[in-house]
């Protein structure tokens, strides 16, 4: 069962963050799709693991993954592979045109937006099962 839920949250973070890429830029990767799924797969596991933690430090904590994620996989797929998925170089402070500032900002905001939501999902269904 536990593996069932597993793959659950793999395929909602996934398609989750195919939809907002595509909604703010138009597209959307295949790389950024399973990434999508990876990061979610982290969060659960952190959440997992520390389950005590305050909001503010799950919101740093998972702008941090996303960002580690982003930087990773973009090593991989442009400078590595050269299939331009994105491109930060014209950002301040960007590290190789993969990450910036502004974006691991934007991913403590998308953090906290999630948790706040999932947080209300928690107390629903406690609330209410």
């Amino acid at each position: 069962m536990e593996s069932v839920k597993a793959i659950g949250f793999f395929i909602f973070g996934a398609l989750g963050y195919g939809a907002i890429e595509t909604a703010f830029r138009g597209s959307t990767h295949w790389t950024m799709i399973l990434t999508g799924g990876a990061v979610f797969l982290t969060f659960r596991y952190l959440n997992q693991q520390f389950p005590d933690a305050s909001f503010f430090t799950k919101v740093v904590a998972g702008g941090f993954v996303i960002t580690f994620y982003e930087f990773a996989v973009g090593c991989i797929v442009n400078l590595w592979f050269g299939w331009k998925v994105w491109d930060y170089s014209h950002f301040l402070f960007n590290l190789y045109g993969q990450i910036c500032p502004l974006f691991t900002f934007l991913w403590f905001v998308l953090c906290a937006i999630l948790l706040f939501f999932a947080n209300l999902a928690n107390m629903l269904k406690r609330n209410f099962a």
